[in-house]
């Protein structure tokens, strides 16, 4: 009787756990729907002003220079490692930590920024040097946040304070699939030039190519930076959806399992009752 009442009580658990994890499932799906109506409405923005800088550095003949484009050795790097702000979304964190660790390894005089409250948590316990951390960034998602991580990057950039910076994040693909991506956001990056062939075309500044750089540039700091944090918070709750719905397909299968399990002990119980039954009921009449 006592293995009856065990196996009652854990099939209440396991029940109890699949509501859980079929609300994180639908809480996650309601999000994820604006989180991606979102980013797919950003990113070509986001890309195509890359093609309009990319033009605009190709057709002044190599004869811009600004501090956002240039070129230098690396001898200290800035890694912007983007994480969530929660777990109970499969293996999309510890990815991220993952391919940070790897790519802190083949870097020199590496620090670290760090968005996500999962990724604070974790180096906040071991020997990195931290410029900073951003938490509760992923909530909602705002451009003035973007702009303001974006300003810091290029001040330190600009006073030589960084040769580069690198940033890691799950790239939002699909409902099933997100790509862990490392980008390097600075120096800027142009588009080969084989992008720019379809729209060769001759270009006249006004007020001159240096001054439409000048606003250019550090705004699309802010716009990649703000792509970024939406790619990764629209992977997020992608990666948790289906988290959340493996997890309650599990506990379904457990659950039948048990029920089996408990019918069959059931079963045991009542045949060895009928059985000390018709055993008294023999040594009565015997």
């Amino acid at each position: 009787m006592a293995n009856l009442i065990d196996i009652r009580r854990r099939i209440r658990s396991v029940k109890n756990t699949q509501q859980i994890t079929k609300a994180m499932k639908m809480i996650s799906a309601a999000r994820l729907r604006r989180a991606q109506d979102r980013i797919l409405a950003a990113r070509p923005y986001a890309l195509e002003l890359r093609k309009v800088i990319g033009n605009i550095a190709a057709r002044a003949g190599g004869r811009l220079r600004h501090p956002l484009l240039e070129k230098r050795p690396e001898h200290k790097v800035l890694l912007v490692v983007v994480t969530g702000d929660k777990g109970l979304a499969g293996a999309f964190n510890s990815n991220v930590l993952r391919r940070a660790a790897e790519t802190i390894g083949r870097l020199p005089g590496v620090e670290l920024l760090l968005l996500g409250r999962k990724g604070a948590d974790f180096y906040r316990r071991r020997s990195y040097p931290i410029r900073n951390s951003y938490t509760s960034l992923f909530t909602n998602v705002k451009v003035e946040q973007a702009h303001e991580i974006a300003t810091d990057l290029i001040q330190a950039y600009t006073e030589k304070q960084y040769d580069a910076v690198y940033v890691i994040y799950n790239q939002f693909k699909s409902l099933m699939a997100q790509e862990l991506t490392v980008e390097t956001l600075l120096p800027i990056q142009t588009p080969p030039a084989e992008e720019l062939e379809g729209a060769a075309r001759e270009y006249i500044f006004e007020p001159s190519a240096e001054a439409i750089l000048e606003e250019l540039l550090p705004h699309h700091i802010g716009i990649q930076v703000y792509r970024i944090l939406l790619d990764s918070q629209a992977a997020e709750h992608a990666a948790r959806m289906a988290a959340m719905d493996s997890a309650t397909r599990n506990a379904s299968e457990m659950i039948d399992r048990l029920t089996l399990r408990y019918n069959r002990a059931r079963q045991a119980a009542i045949t060895t009752q009928l059985i000390e039954v018709v055993s008294g009921a023999n040594a009565l009449e015997g």
